[in-house]
């Protein structure tokens, strides 16, 4: 399959979407947030992908709603808000929330508005170091959306995500890795070099034991002690009647890198 405005490639237990309109700063169009849906439910159903990493093509990330579609009236960009039916937006979110696969955000420039939130609902976040993030909703009128009010003060705080919401600041990337909003910082050209090094080492794990611990980092600050314990024996007796448990002993006994089915 092959879409406009959303490239797809998959290889190595990798799938790399990367948002394709670099002469509108990868702007979300109507038609783009319906692609990337597409595009991420695709990803999300195939077995052989294990990690999934977004990206945007030319200068930028991702700078939110396209505004000019906006003032045009012909976007759907706010489909949804006013009726039960979920816009694509947070159909994504929810997907990349959902899926028993890590997420990376290789953020290549600016990621602005929907593009940063859209880097939040990743599990992890590579930053070149030219990449720029903000909450700059209010500086055009609008509500934090895909799931910002969620995301950030779970990474920030809630004092951090309300300065930066309510002010609408852009940080630098080493601002966002100070802040943990960003998990690494690395030069411009060698960000998909060291986006694909973290999801490669991550791809040769067992899947299933980190489909498990994804969830269960979701959880952490709503369980207690008592709970998270419960859910590791529980995730661990699973896990120790695998397939892949096996292989990983006998390769460890075997002194050789173990190959994993996510069986």
């Amino acid at each position: 399959m092959s879409w406009e405005s959303v490239l797809l490639d998959i290889g190595n237990h990798m799938a790399t979407i990367t948002l394709n309109r670099p002469d509108q700063m990868n702007a979300f169009s109507g038609l783009m947030r319906q692609e990337i849906a597409e595009v991420v439910d695709t990803v999300c159903r195939d077995p052989e992908v294990r990690v999934i990493v977004i990206t945007g093509a030319g200068k930028a990330f991702c700078v939110g709603g396209d505004v000019k579609e906006f003032a045009s009236g012909s976007s759907r960009g706010l489909e949804g808000s006013t009726s039960n039916e979920r816009p694509a937006m947070s159909k994504i979110v929810l997907a990349l929330n959902r899926v028993e696969k890590p997420v990376i955000a290789a953020v290549n420039g600016a990621a602005v508005g929907g593009g940063v939130n859209l880097a939040l609902a990743c599990d992890i976040r590579i930053a070149s170091e030219k990449a720029r993030f903000g909450q700059v909703f209010v500086r055009r009128g609008l509500h934090t959306d895909w799931g910002g009010i969620y995301f950030l003060p779970r990474l920030v705080g809630y004092a951090k995500a309300a300065e930066l919401i309510f002010t609408g600041e852009v940080i630098e990337a080493q601002e966002a890795l100070k802040i943990g909003l960003a998990n690494k910082v690395v030069p411009h050209e060698q960000l998909m070099e060291a986006s694909y090094e973290l999801a490669g080492r991550i791809a040769k794990n067992a899947p299933v034991p980190i489909a498990f611990a994804k969830r269960g980092l979701q959880n952490f600050y709503k369980w207690d002690l008592a709970a998270a314990l419960d859910y590791e024996a529980y995730v661990l007796g699973i896990t120790a009647r695998s397939e892949d448990f096996k292989e990983g002993v006998k390769a460890f006994l075997e002194k050789r890198e173990p190959e994993f089915k996510g069986r």
